[in-house]
């Protein structure tokens, strides 16, 4: 067994001991951070009766307010702002399920961090600085391509930041460059895989050894594909653009479970329902909290992620806590093709466009790729047999849900009451994906 490589042993091999004074010392500091800084957040600490001197480390966490999706969506854009913008350097965004993008800020500090935690990642990975690291996740507002860039920074890999797409350059390059570690959404992994085999490349044609992949669900199955056609070990991990981006939480050579940060995040799992934190090995819903950073300090913040956790030894020699992949989601929320999609963002469009409420929304993969296709019951007013009419509608329908999604889905307009009915909770969202 090769030997495993850390890019800050010192902290990620830490004794339980001394993480949790680490915790419980910026825990403590950081609430006192957000109680002086954060208006909206203090307002719910007085509203649950709690002030900054009733916290003492991890074992108070559960006495504080949780935040939720539908506080990034109230305090939009600056409520939630720990730093003034003359301190913030920059944002990246995802999208919100009404339109409002969660927009989250940046201090250098705060990017410094998490450039460490990818950098962990890709270490964890077999990086070292000898290797050719080609991040192919998009760049921009998503926070994918920005994180492992700076991460494989940080690490001295040769970085590509060829961002997704243009597969036939993604080919060049990594045969050309010798890229030994690939980072992009295992559905473009897997799309690349199977481009190379179609231009007759086998494994050994290619200088890939690992691949570092997250942004969306995936399953073993794709995972031993993907090692299959590339000849690498395949990485998960996690991360949300809430809490700075990938990196949360990351796959070591182990592959049981991802070590989540604890220096940087403290991990809970509730009762979605009662919203109790649950003992250790019970799987619930993730919830973070964010002990060192600066302009954008989630406290208590709810994934929705269904998971558990552990502090089983691991074999890699990692003491922090690893959480399990997530096995769904205590909301409707779907990810395609790494893009946060709610059903109600489409019944937004819908509504909007003047249809009914009755339409399903159908998530399949072809060829390792999300397809996305909305079923649209036409009114009774509306309905044509006019091919040129409903051509034209759906394209208008294609364009407003591109518009609030980011990304393109396929319209299609049926008759009046086609959609089967359901006398309980009506099947809004069929998803055929084996993930």
């Amino acid at each position: 067994m090769a030997e495993e490589i850390y890019y800050q042993r010192e902290i990620e091999c830490a004794s339980r001991e001394e993480i949790k004074k680490i915790q419980d010392e910026r825990l403590v500091a950081q609430i006192r951070h957000v109680w002086e800084n954060v208006p909206y957040y203090r307002k719910k600490m007085e509203k649950k009766g709690v002030r900054p001197e009733d916290i003492h480390g991890q074992e108070d966490l559960h006495k504080l307010p949780f935040l939720s999706k539908k506080d990034l969506r109230d305090a939009y854009p600056y409520g939630l702002m720990g730093k003034p913008l003359s301190e913030c350097v920059r944002i990246h965004s995802t999208s919100g399920t009404t339109g409002k993008r969660v927009v989250a800020f940046y201090t250098q500090h705060d990017l410094d961090l998490w450039e460490d935690c990818c950098a962990r990642a890709i270490c964890a990975a077999g990086g070292t600085k000898d290797d050719v690291c080609q991040v192919a996740y998009g760049f921009g507002l998503f926070t994918g391509g920005a994180g492992l860039n700076g991460g494989s920074h940080k690490v001295g890999c040769l970085t590509v930041p060829i961002s997704s797409g243009n597969t036939e350059r993604q080919i060049m390059f990594i045969q050309d460059l010798s890229a030994t570690i690939l980072c992009c959404t295992p559905s473009y992994a897997a799309y690349l895989a199977e481009t190379m085999k179609e231009m007759d490349l086998s494994p050994e044609d290619i200088p890939l050894k690992a691949g570092i992949f997250g942004a969306e669900a995936w399953s073993e199955e794709m995972r031993h594909d993907i090692e299959t056609t590339l000849g690498i070990k395949a990485y998960d991990i996690y991360g949300l653009t809430e809490l700075s981006g990938p990196g949360v939480a990351f796959e070591c050579s182990a592959q049981q479970g991802m070590h989540i940060n604890e220096d940087h995040f403290i991990a809970e799992i509730i009762d979605p329902d009662t919203e109790e934190v649950l003992p250790e090995g019970s799987e619930g819903e993730l919830v973070f909290t964010a002990i060192d950073k600066e302009a954008f300090p989630m406290i208590r913040y709810r994934t929705r992620d269904i998971c558990s956790l552990t502090r089983e030894k691991c074999s890699c020699g990692r003491t922090h806590i690893r959480m399990q992949k997530p096995k769904g989601r205590s909301d409707d929320m779907l990810i395609i093709r790494g893009v946060n999609v709610f059903p109600s963002q489409i019944e937004t469009v819908l509504l909007n466009h003047g249809y009914s409420a009755n339409y399903q929304i159908v998530v399949g993969r072809v060829k390792n790729t999300d397809t996305l296709e909305v079923k649209v019951e036409m009114t009774p007013e509306m309905f044509t047999d006019n091919v040129g009419d409903i051509e034209t509608k759906q394209r208008e329908l294609v364009d407003g849900l591109k518009s609030m999604l980011g990304l393109k889905a396929k319209v299609s307009l049926v008759a009046p009451k086609s959609i089967a009915r359901s006398e309980g909770k009506a099947v809004r969202v069929v998803d055929t994906r084996k993930i």
